[in-house]
């Protein structure tokens, strides 16, 4: 692949009218980035809007769908968009989510894909700022191990670059957050090489309310479903079990 070969962004966006321009435009400053494409996963408020005025072409779902079916909803547009306007083709794709990304530092997990070195890159937290993984990331990385021999450090890191033969081998994506661990395996079990890349984070404090103990629960169950799908359920069961099964996450919840 050359340095001349577009490299198109795919940004994952929720309720993100504050954030989105500014990761649009950032994205777009990036070299050899062309186009930027914003999934406006269903939101409530205007980041369609201002998406599209910080110069994103915009693809709107009616209901959120997750990052999954957003990032194949993009490059479906994608595909679409190059094949109406006789563009170059896009040869890799920069994943992001409108909330997390600060893409004014993604160099060093777009250039191990620009320059062949690596199929994929999947950005990881420093070791200084590294956590405890949560129950789900924790059942993804026991998973991932035992499928393809790997023990990703990040598996739930929406911030990625991989070829679009990478994408398409991965397609159809699990669903939800399941979407994240389906890519690994495949493109594991596929022998295509993953580089993670160290980037410098703030350290992500995990609050302890309702909403979030909710959303650990959904992430599991969809990373559990993904990892059953490519013929392990042992992962997410031990998991399901350490944690107490239905009364144990009943009890967190009333924490």
């Amino acid at each position: 692949m050359t340095s001349r070969t577009p490299i198109a962004c795919v940004i994952w966006a929720k309720d993100a009218q504050r954030q989105v321009a500014d990761v649009v435009r950032a994205a777009a400053a990036l070299p050899g980035i062309d186009p930027v494409i914003v999934c406006d996963d269903g939101s409530a408020d205007e980041t369609a809007k201002y998406a599209g005025a910080a110069g994103a072409i915009v693809v709107t779902h009616k209901r959120a769908r997750g990052w999954a079916v957003a990032m194949e909803s993009a490059v479906n547009a994608l595909g679409i968009l190059e094949q109406r306007d006789r563009r170059s083709e896009a040869a890799s794709l920069l994943l992001l989510s409108a909330t997390g990304a600060q893409p004014a530092d993604l160099a060093p997990l777009i250039e191990p894909v620009r320059a062949g070195r690596a199929d994929l890159t999947i950005a990881v937290p420093t070791t200084e700022a590294a956590t405890d993984p949560g129950l789900p990331e924790a059942a993804a990385i026991r998973g991932i191990a035992e499928l393809t021999g790997w023990t990703p450090r990040a598996p739930l890191a929406v911030e990625r670059c991989l070829t679009r033969r990478a994408f398409e081998l991965t397609s159809p994506l699990a669903a939800g957050w399941g979407g994240a661990v389906s890519m690994l395996v495949d493109v594991r079990r596929a022998g295509l090489t993953v580089e993670e890349v160290e980037l410098d984070r703030p350290r992500r404090e995990s609050s302890l309310d309702l909403t979030e103990r909710f959303d650990r629960a959904v992430q599991l169950a969809e990373v559990t479903r993904a990892l059953a799908a490519r013929g392990l359920v042992q992962a997410g069961l031990s998991e399901f079990k350490e944690s107490g099964g239905i009364q144990g996450i009943l009890k967190r919840f009333k924490r």
